[in-house]
């Protein structure tokens, strides 16, 4: 049984980034929800793009966050591609095209986490997630 997305008992210090339809979001959303660990979700495409981002970039760097594998991406004509070669320009893609965003991104008491690896996430939940 999924969580609702945000429910009322969703954890203010766990959060999943993300598009629902996206296949690894699904697995994430599922690894969370059989651990039983609450949290609320941010879907990119209705609730937008955060603001956050620019702290994801600037811990991570625009490369790191900015999804080439992805079918956004792929579509992209060569040249709008070309044109990503700085925070700003791929900061700018990014809120045009959420699925451009690397995900999930997982924010767990205020520190993002990139991509799902279960084994990450196991280390990340065995230690303590308050503030």
């Amino acid at each position: 049984m999924a969580i609702d997305p945000q429910p009322d008992n969703a954890s203010p210090n766990i959060t999943l980034y993300g598009i629902p339809n996206c296949t690894t979001v699904k697995k994430a959303r599922q690894w969370l929800d059989e651990r039983h660990i609450h949290y609320q979700f941010h879907d990119f495409k209705r609730q937008g793009v955060p603001a956050i981002l620019t702290e994801w970039i600037n811990r991570f760097g625009w490369e790191e966050i900015l999804n080439r594998r992805g079918t956004t991406w792929r579509k992209l004509p060569d040249t709008r591609k070309a044109a990503i070669s700085d925070a700003a320009s791929a900061i700018l893609l990014m809120q045009e095209q959420p699925s451009s965003i690397k995900r999930p991104v997982l924010v767990v008491a205020k520190t993002p986490h990139i991509g799902f690896d279960s084994n990450e996430w196991h280390t990340i939940f065995s230690r303590d997630i308050h503030d």
